[in-house]
C-alpha cells in the first residue's frame, strides 16, 4: 500500500478550513511581501504549494538545490513538474571546487564517519547555494509541517530571520498545520505529480546517501541520517540563531 493509498481518504476534520486558509495566507504574503521565492524539495508538501501556487497564479519564483547527490527520481519529477506546470525551476548549484575539496578530504563515505563531517557536507552542498537562491527575495516559502519532527513542532506560520547581510527576511510555512492525510488527501484530489520514492515510503527525501525508507510507525525524519544518534534530524536550512516569531503581514 503506498502513502497515497494509505492517507488519501484521512484528511482531517479541518481539512477545507486549512486549505481555504493557506490560500488566503499565500495570496496575503504575495502582496505585502515580495519578491518571494519558494524553496522546494520537490518532496510531496513542496509539491502541494507548488500547486497552489500555479492554481492562484501568484508571482512566486519557483526554486531547488541541486546537491549533486539527488536521487534520479527526484530529478525526473523537476521535468515532470516543469511539463505539468508550464513552468521552470531555477537550480542551484554548490561550488564545485568545495564539493571536490571535501571529497579529497573526507572521501566518498565522509559523511559516515561523524556527525560534524556530515553536517560540513550540507553546508557545502546546501547551505552556501540556499544563501544564493534566496539572495533578493524578501522572504521564502516552505513545506514545513509540526507533525513532521518534535523539532519543527514549534515552529509558527510566519517567521522573521536575519540575512547575513543584517537585513529582515520572513519565512512562510504555509501547511504548518496540515496532516500527513491533509497532504496526500490533497494530492489525490488535485492530481499533483509526486516523486515516485514516496511510494516505497521515503517519506523525507533529501540526498540518496542520506535517505532511506521507513517503517509504519516510525518518526517522519527516521529516514534522514538515520546512523546518527538520535535528536534533531536537520541538515540546517532550516535552523538559525536569528529572532522567530509571529509577524504582521502588513510590515512590508
Amino acid at each position: 500500500m503506498t502513502p497515497l493509498e494509505l492517507y488519501s481518504q484521512q484528511p482531517s476534520s479541518t481539512y477545507e478550513a486549512k486549505l481555504h486558509a493557506t490560500m488566503q495566507l499565500l495570496k496575503d504574503v504575495t502582496n505585502h511581501h515580495h519578491p518571494l521565492v519558494q524553496a522546494t524539495s520537490l518532496g510531496v508538501e513542496d509539491m502541494v504549494i507548488t500547486d497552489l501556487i500555479q492554481k492562484l497564479a501568484l508571482p512566486i519564483q519557483i526554486s531547488m538545490l541541486d546537491t549533486g547527490c539527488l536521487h534520479k527520481q527526484t530529478l525526473s519529477l523537476k521535468t515532470q513538474a516543469e511539463l505539468h506546470y508550464g513552468i521552470s525551476i531555477k537550480v542551484f548549484q554548490p561550488d564545485a571546487k568545495a564539493v571536490l575539496h571535501f571529497v579529497q578530504e573526507n572521501g566518498v563515505d565522509g559523511i559516515f564517519k561523524s556527525p560534524a563531517i556530515r553536517k560540513q557536507c550540507c553546508h557545502i552542498r546546501k547551505l552556501v547555494p540556499l544563501q544564493a537562491l534566496l539572495a533578493g527575495y524578501k522572504g521564502w516559502i516552505t513545506g514545513l509541517r509540526r507533525e513532521q519532527s518534535s523539532f519543527r513542532s514549534n515552529l509558527q506560520e510566519i517567521e522573521t530571520e536575519t540575512t547575513q547581510q543584517g537585513t529582515s527576511r520572513i519565512k512562510v510555512n504555509p501547511l504548518i498545520e496540515w496532516t500527513i492525510g491533509d497532504i496526500w488527501h490533497y494530492v489525490e484530489q488535485n492530481s499533483v505529480p509526486y516523486n515516485t520514492l514516496h511510494d516505497e515510503f521515503f517519506v523525507s527525501i533529501g540526498c540518496e546517501p542520506c535517505t532511506r525508507a521507513i517503517a509504519l510507525g516510525e518518526d517522519f525524519r527516521a529516514g534522514r541520517w538515520w546512523w546518527e544518534q538520535e535528536g534533531a534530524r536537520e541538515c540546517g536550512l532550516h535552523v538559525h540563531e536569528s529572532s522567530s516569531e509571529n509577524i504582521s503581514l502588513l510590515n512590508k
